[in-house]
């Protein structure tokens, strides 16, 4: 994990120097006191040292301690609202960063995309174990998509306002409006 971390540091410090498409593994390697091998070890692509978190297991772990009777979505939005300020407030300035070069390099906002794949299966697994629905029930996908979508457009939106504003507390405005519309 501490190898791990020290590649992303040196990634996301590099990358603020000299920007995202200057930096090659090889600088991140040598900042970082690794061998290119090992930043591959950990990463398979550039793209992933920026996009790979710790937030998805956080996540999950948050949604299965809530109470077993609460809503659905009032459990999502407590799980992401607690998980989201736990990382965010230890990881501020690379989330920031991160958020910037999703929002400007197109092959880091492709593979965010692409990545959104195994987020939708999470949630729609963890949804289904606490509705009783299948995964693959159409309305339970409608609702984690519409989910996902609040919360990329709730990201960009952020970004490009500076990054200004209480995050966490526009995410939750976000899910309370996602939560009083939508029902499973």
């Amino acid at each position: 994990m501490r190898t791990r971390q020290a590649i992303r540091q040196a990634a996301y410090r590099l990358i603020g120097k000299q920007g995202y498409e200057q930096t090659t593994v090889e600088q991140i390697a040598e900042a970082a006191e690794v061998s290119p091998s090992t930043v591959f070890r950990y990463f398979a692509t550039k793209e992933d040292i920026i996009l790979t978190d710790e937030y998805d297991p956080v996540l999950e772990q948050a949604i299965l301690d809530r109470p077993a009777d609460e809503p659905p979505l009032v459990a999502l939005r407590e799980a992401v609202v607690a998980s989201l300020r736990l990382l965010y407030d230890e990881f501020r300035p690379e989330f920031v960063l991160r958020m910037q070069l999703v929002r400007e390099v197109p092959a880091l906002r492709a593979q965010m995309h692409e990545g959104m794949d195994q987020n939708v299966e999470l949630l729609c697994r963890v949804l289904s174990e606490r509705t009783g629905r299948p995964r693959d029930d159409f309305e339970l996908r409608v609702v984690v998509g519409a989910i996902f979508g609040a919360l990329t457009q709730v990201l960009f939106e952020w970004v490009d306002r500076g990054p200004e504003g209480d995050l966490v507390e526009t995410v939750d405005r976000a899910l309370a409006v996602l939560e009083r519309g939508m029902t499973l």
